[in-house]
């Protein structure tokens, strides 16, 4: 509760206290950008240790050649004032009755002192050699940590000295003499300084976040003061419910007995949901993305000028009456109030015909204004006391808007009408006031990642809806021709190929660097090299074999061979166990075949092909593992393996998302696995071609890889070569690199290590396979997938 101020009747506000200290986001998002700076530079230096050392060097001559007063007078004073500024300051703010700050940097700068130390201590006790040689140059004595400059960073910025133009000044050219100081006396590296400065700025902003900032947001009373200088007499002014935004809004009461609604932006709201709006940044286009930060002035005028707008327009919104800064740290915006409720609050038998219409002829006032709302969700829409309808929320808007915006509005309000009303009487609705066109152009726009994060959620719950819409509009506008849009740049799958691509190269360039190129071409037994490349030539044949048996249509040999060679080239861009079903899906369709039968044949393919995977995996580990071809006990490693895969797979299925996301997953994979399979049955050809290639193709890779390890004199047994190919295989598949790169190349070499083979000889032998079951096959399969394409089989 709070009083107005001195230049008019006092007025009551009612709202809660403000808390005295809060959370500031702002500090959390730079502690976490700078610890992200401080991986960037330590990574950076590993990379480019060369280019560092380089520095190095340049800086020591540079120090070296500078006169020796300098030298003294640097250390003198730069020395002495990174300790006196501090102090000074502190003094200064405790008679400014500011001491709380001074006990925020206290904290911080002791904090520092330790982590530093124990960094330190680790970095040179145990730490690894390539850091510890880049932070202390190799020299005795010379921390990899410097205590003193990452307090000093860490006091400073925990007492906001940055906000003092003056004192910033005189501690930045404090810090840069201290540190030209510690160069010439070769007491720190260039490494060592810049980490212990991101250090101490890490250390500044987790204490600001961790113990709060002071609340610098102004109280009702100063929103009363403001409302004065627009011309408002208040009398009366209440805190209600924060909006959609997390800003504050005021009930407040004029002299004149009419109520008006505020809303209070205050600054350090800004960056509030920032990560967010970053991560939607990056993944969506550039037409339909939104600035992550924006200034508290930037947001004001977008506000008022998108309320301005829809007045303009005739929209019904509540109309805008005034803006105001308060202070530096807030503004205002009041808006006239009308006696509303929000939509997800009118009960669904409430919401008719007539409501839904009254909602779309808004739309279409702000469409034919070119101006989209871009939030047209339940909470935005609400209906006053006459079941008028009034959109609110007006900030998230763009004036001017282009097509795209536009039809996504359509989209949005589409599926969050949806939601309540169903999906034919919303397309319904839509239609009679917008016309077929305009939900036809919505069409491709229905996407999940195009709506709210609130629509989104609650789809969660009407998995179908989409489709639904889709179908009705469909139904309308049946030959509208609409083209795609992808508004995203890149899906999270992409991110986990690229991430698993990048660890790919470099486990196989450290396994490249221990391997003599020379010897491995000169060495090899052709002979052997020369099977192990018919055998991989084979596997082809063998999967063209396999899909054959799989369809009880008439397939031609050659043309299928061709696509099990466009597969390989496929595979350069995508996961191994998603290229082949993709490609053959594709063929299938092409041949005529229906697409849910097509999906089936490559399925039961898939599932036939994991079953005999799966057996001739324990049926080679067993003899393997048996000490006699005699024995009926399977080797212990053989138990150890199948107890492992239960205890995974108890694992898997007793969590409810996991257990959903594998059934549904294997569900739509294999749906139409069994009627397919009955129709193959029927034929003793097909059966014979169908088994007889599922395992032939695994059987050529068998001889491919046990070639490959005799070319370099390696012995192991045919039946262990078999179970280190069928587990490195199943690795492969399950990796989300193109092809299975690095994770093959690795489990096939852990493999074979482990069976008794000298690491060289494994290397070499699965390079070699690599070679030939992977990387040479790329130019004929690129060829094979141009020359089909080109004859649009596929």
């Amino acid at each position: 509760m709070s009083f107005g101020d001195s230049e008019g009747p006092a007025v009551l506000v009612v709202e809660p206290l403000l808390p005295q200290r809060l959370r500031r986001p702002s500090d959390a998002l730079r502690f976490l950008a700078t610890m992200l700076a401080l991986a960037g530079v330590v990574l950076l230096a590993l990379i480019a240790k060369q280019t560092l050392n380089g520095i190095e060097a340049d800086v020591e001559v540079g120090t070296d050649r500078a006169p020796a007063p300098l030298v003294l007078i640097a250390g003198f004073v730069g020395g002495g004032a990174v300790l006196i500024i501090p102090v000074v300051f502190a003094v200064e703010r405790v008679f400014h009755r500011d001491g709380l700050r001074v006990a925020e940097g206290l904290i911080a700068a002791i904090t520092a002192v330790l982590l530093s130390f124990a960094l330190g201590e680790w970095i040179i006790g145990s730490g690894p050699q390539d850091v510890r040689q880049l932070l202390t140059g190799g020299r005795p004595g010379v921390e990899p940590l410097n205590t003193l400059l990452t307090s000093v960073v860490a006091y400073m910025t925990a007492v906001r000295i940055t906000r003092r133009p003056t004192w910033r000044a005189l501690m930045w050219t404090a810090i840069a003499l201290d540190v030209f100081a510690l160069f010439t006396s070769a007491t720190a590296t260039v490494l060592g300084v810049a980490v212990s400065i991101l250090v101490g700025l890490g250390v500044g902003f987790g204490t600001l976040y961790t113990v709060g900032s002071p609340n610098t947001r102004p109280p009702g009373s100063a929103m009363v003061a403001a409302l004065r200088r627009l011309d408002f007499k208040p009398v009366k002014a209440r805190r209600i419910e924060d909006d959609l935004q997390g800003s504050r809004r005021y009930a407040v009461t004029l002299d004149d007995g009419r109520r008006i609604d505020v809303t209070l932006l205050d600054r350090d709201r800004q960056v509030a949901g920032f990560l967010y709006r970053l991560w939607r940044r990056m993944l969506l286009n550039s037409e339909t993305r939104r600035r992550a930060i924006r200034s508290l002035r930037a947001e004001l005028e977008r506000e008022a000028l998108m309320a301005y707008a829809a007045q303009a327009a005739g929209v019904g919104t509540p109309k805008l009456l005034g803006t105001s800064e308060v202070g530096s740290e807030a503004a205002l915006l009041a808006y006239e109030h009308l006696e509303t409720r929000a939509l997800e609050d009118v009960p669904d038998t409430q919401i008719t015909d007539e409501v839904l219409t009254a909602i779309w002829k808004q739309v279409r006032l702000l469409q034919a204004q070119r101006l989209a709302h871009r939030r047209l969700a339940g909470e935005s829409i609400h209906l006053d006391q006459d079941g008028n309808v009034v959109l609110i929320d007006a900030r998230s808007g763009e004036i001017a808007a282009g097509d795209l915006l536009l039809r996504l509005d359509i989209a949005q309000l589409l599926t969050c009408l949806a939601l309540r009303v169903g999906a034919e009487r919303s397309v319904r609705t839509a239609a009679a006031v917008l016309g077929p066109d305009a939900l036809a152009g919505a069409l491709p726009l229905l996407q999940r990642i195009a709506l709210t994060r609130q629509t989104r959620a609650a789809l969660s719950r009407h998995k179908n809806l989409l489709s639904d819409i889709r179908e009705q509009i469909v139904e309308l506008k049946p030959r509208a021709e609409v083209a795609e849009v992808r508004l995203e740049r890149f899906r999270p799958r992409t991110i986990v190929t690229i991430i698993g691509s990048a660890l790919a190269a470099y486990i196989l360039l450290s396994q490249l660097t221990r391997v003599d190129f020379v010897r491995v071409v000169t060495t090899a037994e052709w002979a052997w090299t020369g099977l192990a490349l018919l055998a991989s030539g084979m596997s082809y044949l063998a999967a063209a074999l396999m899909v054959r048996g799989f369809v009880p249509e008439a397939l031609p040999l050659g043309r299928t061979v061709l696509v099990q060679f466009a597969g390989s080239f496929v595979k350069l861009v995508a996961p191994a166990a998603v290229s082949g079903v993709a490609i053959n899906t594709r063929y299938l369709q092409k041949r005529g075949i229906p697409p849910g039968q097509a999906v089936s044949s490559v399925g039961a393919s898939q599932l036939i092909g994991l079953v005999f995977h799966i057996a001739l995996l324990m049926l080679f580990a067993y003899i393997t593992g048996s000490s006699a071809p005699s024995s009926l006990t399977p080797s212990r490693g053989l138990l150890v393996v199948l107890l492992g895969v239960a205890v995974a797979m108890v694992l898997l299925l007793s969590v409810r998302p996991l257990r959903r996301l594998i059934t549904t997953r294997m569900g739509a994979l294999f749906s139409g696995v069994v009627p397919r399979l009955l129709d193959v049955l029927q034929s003793p050809r097909k059966v014979i071609e169908a088994t007889g290639g599922t395992l032939l193709l695994t059987l050529m890779f068998i001889v491919c890889l046990d070639a490959c390890v005799r070319a370099f004199g390696g012995s192991l047994s045919f039946t262990a070569v078999a179970v280190v190919f069928l587990a490195g295989n199943a690795i492969g598949s399950a990796a989300p690199t193109p092809g299975g790169l690095g994770a093959v190349e690795a489990s096939l070499i852990a493999g074979l290590t482990l069976s008794g083979q000298p690491y060289e000889v494994a290397t070499s032998a699965v390079l070699l396979y690599r070679l030939l079951t992977f990387w040479l096959p790329v130019l004929p399969g690129w060829a094979s997938f141009t020359w089909l394409q080109r004859h649009q089989a596929i």
